[in-house]
């Protein structure tokens, strides 16, 4: 789980990434750059009425996927505030997490930044008119191991 000091109040999507750390480097010291993220969670919209799933929460709870390769990981809450039709505003947080005993799992990865362009109908929708009818996540499809 993780935990926010205050709630998701503005409307939008939610993901968890992994980054695994390159060899030879430690969580500590990893900047995140390149490939190396995959995404293994996502809450999207609910319909009648319209909302985001995790309107309101202070709260995300996932599981690793079992075949995680062990190894150190930054772990990567996002949340994409979609209030201002046109202009995304992304809420951020990580932790370092060690995976042991884990899998032989390769997720596909992707890089962060890179992982979403700007046009993603994800990203361009405007949430307030006309209401959306079907929503999907930005970003890559959830990796579940």
């Amino acid at each position: 789980s993780f935990r926010l000091d205050n709630t998701l109040y503005h409307p939008g999507p939610a993901a968890i990434y992994l980054g695994q750390v390159p060899g030879g480097q430690t969580a500590t010291s990893w900047n995140g750059a390149g490939a190396n993220w995959f995404k293994i969670a996502e809450w999207g919209a609910q319909f009648n009425p319209f909302k985001f799933a995790l309107d309101g929460q202070s709260t995300a709870t996932t599981t690793i996927p079992q075949n995680t390769p062990s190894g150190e990981y930054l772990l990567r809450i996002e949340h994409i505030g979609l209030h201002v039709a046109g202009a995304p505003q992304y809420y951020i947080s990580c932790a370092q997490i060690r995976v042991t005993n884990g899998g032989s799992g390769n997720p596909p990865k992707v890089s962060i930044p890179g992982y979403v362009s700007a046009s993603d109908p994800g990203l361009t929708v405007n949430i307030h008119w006309p209401i959306p009818t079907s929503y999907r996540v930005p970003g890559p499809a959830v990796w579940r191991g």
